[in-house]
């Protein structure tokens, strides 16, 4: 059992742009390459989603042909109202109705084709993504220790979630989208060029007007929309940091600077913020004013072709419809082509995590972890970090059974690093550590690790009741078998002064129970584990003398007739040890017990005695 810190999820802010259109963020290095692989991934559901773009174009096509069988009832209409002012005939209503009719039969299919479309879509993007982070959840527990090692824990958070979430919208969102929009764009074209291709010409000029005040727009917004997101994360970072730091910063009288730090970062986001969403507000009335152009040049061309018979009243109707459906698709073009960067960024970075390396196979297992006495030998050990860099150098050691050995030396010597070699966090380069006359690389590291148990100075806890927290020892363990492993790690005792005792929730930052109740509930968890090996990593070391001694005690229990490995700095807490490696560059310079080493006036009596020296 090995206790780990967790991560802070961080935080989710995406940069919009003029009009709600999404500046470009992070871009994928390689776009082409990283969407084969996301179509490859998608291979299992192609489907689901050859019939969502089978219905997304049904539905967008249901859509086109509504505008011009609504033009041939305006047509009818205007012919009905001219033949009764001119007295030679009437409204033919039936006509009229069967259109409507027709209309709303279209509407409707292609209002059930869209509705099951995303429906469809929704289902898989879920899917998509429950598979994702069950691959990435996977691929942690199969990760070696190294890679957490050199990546933050937010990092690999911020692919579990980020941009598994950017991808799953995308997909839930974009995807009919895209097939809609390219759909609707060439739809919308045949049908105008099939009712007039003069005023389509006409209608094409908007495009490159818009455009153009688009690209104007958007350049000098987009600086001041990074500027926005750049100085509202610097005025959180400053809100965050005085609340964290709540206490100093009032006792140190930091108000008036904090506040006159808050004014002038307020200031300049206030600033960056008006200039962006001004820029913003003028997007839409800019392009209305272009659009309204333009359809005051289809309707004087319209009406000069309708008095000349070239085209019907109805067709102008419907052409104007039809322009009015062509320019808002090409916006959405525009807009997904930047969603897609930032989902192809999303993925490389998901794949990037797939596709790292490792840790080494389990090979053919030769040992079992039944009747495990404890006897750990280390043979001519060597390990680096960096195989280039050796930094634990022919270390041997030799620990009988129930034994207490203390691990101790000045920071930087190798005292942690043997701990993880042990449990096999990373594999040493040379050498062998045994354990009862086997290799450890011939169990499988999840026997391996069932043998150890490990109580570390940075006590962890989750979010849970006291009585979940120790029973994740041992899953199957009881009621009572917890609480016989509380009494035994002087837990039971303080337990009920608790509200709700063993029920008692722990939150999150477990601040709720003191650093000496943390560090003993972490010490019954290990006795309900019942291990072979103890690891006794520092602790004590973040505790007041009478709680660590209350501590000693319940490792007292924790430690009888087992194998242990402590380390310490404090050696006084050592003391009664069986043997004593100093190490010191990764070697042991001296071994021996607390008195034999003090006898002989080395480095352990010179890192003992500097304990009590005056300054």
């Amino acid at each position: 059992m090995s206790e780990h810190n967790g991560g802070r999820r961080p935080s989710v802010r995406k940069n919009r742009g003029p009009g709600g259109m999404i500046i470009a963020g992070e871009k994928a290095h390689n776009f082409k390459d990283t969407m084969k692989k996301l179509m490859g991934y998608l291979g299992i559901y192609k489907t689901s989603i050859t019939v969502v773009v089978i219905f997304a174009v049904a539905s967008t096509v249901f859509s086109i042909v509504g505008p011009k069988i609504l033009g041939k009832a305006t047509t009818k209409l205007f012919e009905g109202v001219m033949a009764k002012i001119s007295g030679t005939g009437s409204i033919d209503f039936v006509y009229i109705g069967r259109i409507i009719v027709l209309l709303a039969v279209l509407y409707a299919v292609g209002s059930l084709f869209a509705y099951v479309q995303g429906w469809i879509m929704s289902g898989v993007s879920m899917k998509v993504s429950y598979k994702f982070r069950k691959d990435i959840s996977e691929k942690i527990n199969h990760m070696p220790l190294k890679y957490f090692d050199k990546t933050n824990h937010g990092e690999v958070l911020s692919r579990v979630t980020n941009d598994v979430d950017t991808l799953s919208q995308t997909l839930n969102q974009s995807l009919g989208q895209i097939i809609t929009s390219v759909t609707m764009v060439l739809g919308v074209l045949v049908m105008m060029f099939s009712i007039s291709w003069q005023m389509t010409l006409v209608a094409l000029c908007i495009i490159p007007v818009s455009m153009g005040f688009i690209m104007l727009i958007v350049k000098y917004s987009q600086k001041y929309f990074k500027q926005q997101q750049d100085y509202l994360g610097n005025l959180n970072g400053h809100v965050e940091e005085m609340y964290g730091g709540h206490i100093v910063m009032k006792a140190f009288n930091g108000e008036k600077d904090s506040i006159e730090k808050f004014n002038r970062m307020n200031r300049r986001l206030f600033g960056s913020a008006w200039k962006s969403q001004f820029l913003s507000g003028i997007m839409m009335p800019m392009m209305n004013f272009v659009g309204n152009l333009g359809y005051v040049g289809i309707c004087i061309l319209g009406g000069w072709l309708a008095a000349k018979k070239a085209i019907e009243v109805g067709d102008i109707q419907a052409f104007v419809q039809y322009v009015r459906s062509f320019t808002q698709p090409i916006s959405q073009i525009a807009n997904i082509s930047n969603i897609l960067q930032q989902t192809a960024a999303s993925a490389e970075r998901i794949f990037e995590f797939l596709e790292e390396e490792e840790e080494t196979p389990e090979t053919s297992v030769v040992a079992r972890p039944e009747n495990i006495q404890g006897h750990v030998e280390f043979k001519n050990v060597h390990f680096g970090y960096d195989p280039d860099k050796i930094i634990i150098n022919n270390f041997s050691a030799s620990v009988k059974p129930g034994q207490r050995i203390a691990i101790v030396g000045p920071t930087g010597a190798g005292k942690t690093t043997i701990i993880k070699l042990l449990m096999r966090f990373y594999d040493i380069n040379a050498g062998q550590i045994l354990v009862d006359g086997h290799d450890i690389r011939d169990f499988t590291r999840k026997d391996l690790r069932s043998m150890f148990g490990m109580v570390l100075q940075d006590a962890w806890l989750y979010n849970g009741s006291i009585m979940e927290n120790i029973r994740y020892g041992r899953l199957d363990a009881t009621d009572e078998e917890v609480v016989a492993a509380a009494k035994a790690a002087h837990v039971d005792s303080f337990v009920h002064t608790l509200p709700d005792g063993y029920n008692m929730i722990l939150n999150e930052e477990t601040s709720n129970v003191s650093q000496g109740q943390k560090q003993l509930l972490t010490i019954a968890r290990a006795i309900l584990a019942n291990p072979k090996i103890l690891i006794l990593d520092e602790a004590t070391s973040s505790v007041d003398t009478r709680t660590e001694l209350q501590i000693q005690k319940a490792m007292d229990n924790l430690m009888k007739g087992r194998t242990s490995f402590i380390i310490a700095h404090r050696l006084s807490t050592i003391r009664d040890a069986d043997l004593i490696l100093v190490m010191d560059h990764g070697d042991i310079v001296e071994q021996g017990s607390h008195s034999q080493l003090l006898e002989k006036g080395g480095v352990y009596a010179d890192l003992y005695n500097s304990q009590f020296e005056v300054a």
